[in-house]
């Protein structure tokens, strides 16, 4: 009998397959239980919660992750040159060139298109666009050439057509403007109508960005200069066919 069961048992095929069962079970076990754990870690970690300010600029708020030593004190430098205390931090980011061009393109609309109705308007919003020293000057040259009175005896409609706006070379926001501007009159019953291609010099300034100015430019210099003229008394008949 010591014999027979010397190297083999008769259950050895039930006890292998208790063990490989018990392997199993164990490994299992420790898997489920490392998922528990992460679980509850996880669970137990704070929401991440994403900070945008006014200037657009995204910070993660709850210290997860480690922010840019570079991005931060870029950030710090730009809050303290926009800002002169410390309550409240102004944009300092510069304008665009997108921006100029946009300013540019809504001063000479405002400044060049008007009707005797919306001439006062218009100029006055045309002005605020300006620096003092520039609105100051605009201001007595419209007073002395009675400008307001002309357009109202005069019965003038002056509308504008921007053709390019591209930038000068020579200066960081100075700009040149290529446009048509058509001028009618009305005097005495007769019509005219002078149309003007003419080249708009326009010089812009940074200030601090605000409410009341959030692209942070003013036009500080403005000139005009005729290329082409023509007019009309409105005697040619012309055919609508024509081109």
């Amino acid at each position: 009998m010591l014999r027979y069961t010397r190297y083999y048992e008769h259950d050895g095929m039930l006890r292998a397959y208790a063990n490989r069962a018990m392997f199993l079970a164990i490994l299992f076990a420790v898997i489920a239980l490392a998922s528990l754990g992460f679980a509850i870690y996880v669970r137990i970690q704070p929401p991440t919660v994403i900070r945008v300010d006014k200037d657009g600029n995204a910070t993660v708020v709850g210290g997860g992750v480690r922010t840019n030593q570079t991005s931060a004190i870029e950030m710090m430098l730009r809050r303290q040159a926009g800002s002169g205390d410390g309550d409240a931090a102004a944009p300092g980011t510069a304008p665009t060139d997108l921006e100029g061009k946009a300013l540019v393109r809504r001063f000479l609309d405002r400044y060049l298109s008007y009707t005797p109705d919306s001439a006062a308007r218009n100029f006055a919003e045309a002005l605020n666009m300006m620096t003092a020293n520039l609105r100051s000057f605009t201001m007595n040259r419209l007073r002395d050439d009675d400008t307001l009175g002309r357009i109202d005896q005069d019965h003038i409609i002056s509308d504008v057509r921007i053709r390019s706006i591209e930038r000068a070379k020579n200066s960081p926001w100075s700009y040149v403007v290529f446009g048509v501007k058509e001028i009618h009159k009305v005097r005495d019953g007769a019509e005219a109508t002078d149309r003007i291609v003419g080249q708009y010099n326009v010089r812009l300034v940074e200030e601090q960005r605000s409410e009341v100015n959030p692209s942070g430019l003013l036009v500080a210099e403005y000139s005009e200069r005729q290329m082409v003229g023509e007019r009309d008394n409105g005697l040619d008949q012309k055919s609508e066919l024509e081109k």
